[in-house]
């Protein structure tokens, strides 16, 4: 029996202009796809209304094409399903997994700031501070009060019950992590307390919606960059509690700056579409960030 064609997706954030590190993950995709007889989708992570404009839209289609990149179409375009992420996250709260969490960004700095006068509050690994909890402690009248009067929440995970639920977990890794970790890797989600799946007046998160598109695409194959490796433990947790499919990872190696630094959307030097208007090449690119022509 003949088995279905691997599929690939890139998946980038209309927030801004296309650099070196997009280039490099697209084109990895695309040859990937190719030299395996597989499928390319493009898919708009638009979910942030406040960043995502469609002008930024519009150049990831151009410098895609410039590159030579060719993709399926439709385009998804998260915006337009909010709805199926609505459903997942009203999923797992019936299953008193997720919980309303009512805090400022203010109000959690000011507690973490607390908790490290008595000694280093956990980080997690993108080193911002792991979530004290304190939604989590709420009576359900409080949540109930809460709620009905109005005020702004973030939907969190309960991390202790879903990860003891889902038991040990672990991924197949065929690229590599930032300390060299690959094959099959163990998942640790924990190490990310409990995240934000949806707000109030967001009903997703990236981590939610990410692995809901990702099952119903039928993508086989995630190729991204190793600022992700961990965040893929959150990812294999979801996929666990909503019994959706395990995919293929592959991290790579990360553009940096010359300071060592992970590229931003803000450094226009290594822009895409400033390039290409300073004379930079296709071929050009790909030496730039380590890829031969296929």
């Amino acid at each position: 029996m003949q088995l279905p064609p691997p599929v690939f997706r890139f998946a980038p954030s209309p927030n801004g202009f296309l650099h070196l590190g997009h280039a490099r993950s697209a084109l990895l995709n695309f040859d990937l796809a190719r030299q395996s007889g597989g499928r390319l989708l493009l898919r708009i992570e638009d979910i942030d209304a406040t960043r995502c404009r469609p002008e930024y839209e519009q150049a990831i289609y151009d410098d895609l094409a410039w590159l030579g990149i060719a993709w399926e179409e439709p385009v998804r375009r998260q915006s337009e399903h909010l709805a199926l992420y609505r459903e997942a996250a009203d999923r797992l709260m019936r299953d008193g997994l997720l919980y309303p969490a009512f805090e400022s960004r203010a109000e959690i700095a000011r507690l973490v700031d607390a908790k490290d006068r008595t000694g280093p509050w956990p980080r997690d690994p993108d080193g911002a501070p792991v979530y004290p909890g304190t939604g989590r402690r709420l009576s359900v009248a409080e949540r109930d009060r809460k709620t009905v009067s109005g005020a702004p929440y973030a939907l969190r995970l309960d991390m202790t019950e879903a990860a003891a639920r889902a038991g040990i977990l672990s991924w197949t890794e065929q690229g590599a992590g930032p300390d060299g970790e690959t094959g099959t890797v163990p998942a640790r989600p924990e190490q990310w307390g409990d995240v934000i799946l949806a707000r109030k007046d967001t009903p997703t998160s990236y981590h939610l919606s990410v692995v809901i598109d990702d099952a119903l695409q039928g993508v086989t194959h995630i190729v991204r960059g190793q600022d992700l490796f961990w965040a893929t433990g959150v990812h294999r947790l979801l996929q666990e509690l909503l019994g959706l499919p395990q995919p293929i990872y592959r991290h790579h190696a990360l553009v940096l700056d010359e300071a060592g630094q992970k590229l931003s959307k803000s450094t226009r030097s290594t822009a895409l579409r400033d390039l290409r208007a300073g004379g930079t090449t296709p071929a050009g690119v790909r030496r730039l960030v380590g890829i031969n022509q296929p």
